[in-house]
């Protein structure tokens, strides 16, 4: 019989926090794929991390956006005779400005990538994840921890991530599954460009490395932490966002919003 191919699956793993995972994970030890919609990109990726000794990703260009995605991708795996051990849910997008004057189906779509494929993903591989005693982490966002004026879909999507991902957790874990939801914050990655939105505005939202976010990620999910919060910025801000009013809070994300978007 043919051996199966144990891999962590990465999606959106063509730039960023993704890629600097794939790469985390590779000198981790773990056999990988790959997927985001640019083959290149990863393509690219792949070999990088086969020049360093490690076996060659497998690479999935795949629109996780799209119905019917996830059948496509468990095609691709099975086709290479791949099952998935570790599952990272990275991919992800979001959008700056109000909800009522942003295109809806880019909103829409955002739900689609960052709520219903990460849900289909979890779902459609979970008996694999449990067979192996796997791991699962989901990339969600110091967003989920409060309402996002003009940024509303977007911080409700990382809402429900953080909340599905603790839910889950417990229920996996009497099969020896784990699975941690990693909220970093202001990130240096090509997200921003996508958003609309420009660099921080203060000093007191330092940008963290996409690298950096990566590695703090790896070594939660491999600590079988629930969630991971990098930065001690992003940890004291998310301890005390419990303890201030939304009558003040809402309307300083707003002006923070409509100080950082593109014109």
């Amino acid at each position: 019989m043919t051996e199966v191919r144990r891999v962590a699956l990465v999606t959106g793993a063509s730039g960023g926090i993704g890629a600097d995972l794939a790469r985390v994970m590779a000198r981790g030890g773990h056999d990988l794929a790959l997927v985001a919609r640019s083959a290149g990109k990863l393509a690219a990726l792949a070999n990088e991390i086969a020049a360093t000794g490690r076996p060659r990703p497998l690479v999935l260009a795949v629109d996780l956006a799209r119905t019917g995605s996830t059948d496509e991708l468990a095609a691709g795996l099975a086709a290479a005779g791949a099952s998935v051990e570790i599952l990272v849910n990275n991919a992800g997008f979001g959008l700056n400005g109000p909800a009522s004057q942003l295109d809806r189906a880019s909103q829409t779509e955002m739900i689609d990538l960052n709520v219903r494929s990460l849900v289909d993903l979890t779902l459609r591989f979970m008996p694999d994840i449990v067979a192996a005693r796997g791991r699962i982490l989901n990339v969600a966002s110091v967003a989920a921890f409060l309402p996002g004026p003009d940024m509303a879909v977007y911080y409700a999507t990382k809402a429900f991530v953080v909340s599905f991902s603790a839910a889950i957790g417990e229920e996996l874990r009497a099969s020896g599954v784990t699975v941690t939801a990693l909220c970093p914050g202001w990130t240096a990655t090509d997200f921003q460009a996508r958003a609309g939105i420009n660099a921080p505005v203060t000093a007191l939202m330092p940008a963290m490395s996409a690298m950096t976010v990566a590695e703090a990620g790896y070594a939660g999910l491999m600590a079988g932490r629930r969630r991971v919060t990098p930065g001690l910025f992003n940890k004291i801000a998310v301890a005390l966002l419990p303890y201030m009013p939304l009558s003040l809070l809402l309307p300083a994300i707003a002006r923070m919003q409509k100080s950082r978007r593109h014109v």
